[in-house]
C-alpha cells in the first residue's frame, strides 16, 4: 500500500487526501457505551497522555491520542489483526503502521522511530510492532494512536483499559 493510500485511509487533516475531501472527518459523538463489535484493546505503550481525542492540534481536532515516551520504547499491537500499511507517510505522521482488526476497525500508530512489521503480516495482541521515535511532525519522542471504525475516528481512551 502506498503512503498516499494510507493517508487516504486516515483522511489526515491537512494532507493531500484531506484537501481532496469536501466534508471534514466527523469526530465520534459522545455516548455512554462502547460499540459491542469493537476490538478489546490494550495500551500500545506506556506513557502519559499528552493530547486527548478532539483536543485542538494546529487548529484541527486530534483524531487520536498522543502518548509521551522515550526513544526506543516498545510499541505493541493494541489488538490482533493484519498490517495494512507499514512505512513512511511523509506529510505528517512519519513512520506509520495501520492494523486492520476486522469489522471496519483499524488502529494507527504514528511518529515511530523503527517499524518492526510488514504489510500483510498478521499480528497478535501485544506483539512488538515498532519502537518509539520522533518522525513526521513529532517534536519529541511520542506515539500518536488512533482508532477508527469505517474511517470515522473514535476516542481510543473509551476502548482502552483504565490505568491504575
Amino acid at each position: 500500500m502506498s503512503w498516499r493510500l494510507a493517508a487516504a485511509l486516515l483522511l489526515l487533516p491537512g494532507s493531500l487526501a484531506a484537501r481532496e475531501q469536501r466534508a471534514p472527518v466527523p469526530l465520534q459523538m459522545p455516548s455512554a457505551k462502547r460499540e459491542a463489535d469493537a476490538p478489546r484493546l490494550l495500551w500500545p505503550t506506556s506513557g502519559a497522555v499528552t493530547s486527548r481525542f478532539g483536543a485542538p492540534v494546529k487548529g484541527l481536532p486530534n483524531n487520536g491520542i498522543d502518548l509521551a515516551a522515550f526513544a526506543g520504547m516498545t510499541v505493541y499491537a493494541a489488538a490482533a489483526g493484519k498490517v495494512l500499511f507499514a512505512g513512511t507517510e511523509p506529510e505528517r505522521f512519519g513512520q506509520l503502521i495501520l492494523v486492520d482488526h476486522g469489522g471496519g476497525w483499524v488502529t494507527a500508530y504514528a511518529y515511530l522511530g523503527q517499524v518492526r512489521v510488514k504489510e500483510g503480516q498478521s499480528v497478535t495482541k501485544r506483539q512488538v510492532i515498532a519502537r518509539i521515535g520522533k518522525s513526521g511532525e513529532a517534536k519529541r519522542p511520542s506515539l500518536h494512536f488512533e482508532l477508527r471504525k469505517g474511517n470515522v475516528p473514535r476516542d481510543p481512551a473509551r476502548y482502552l483499559p483504565v490505568r491504575l
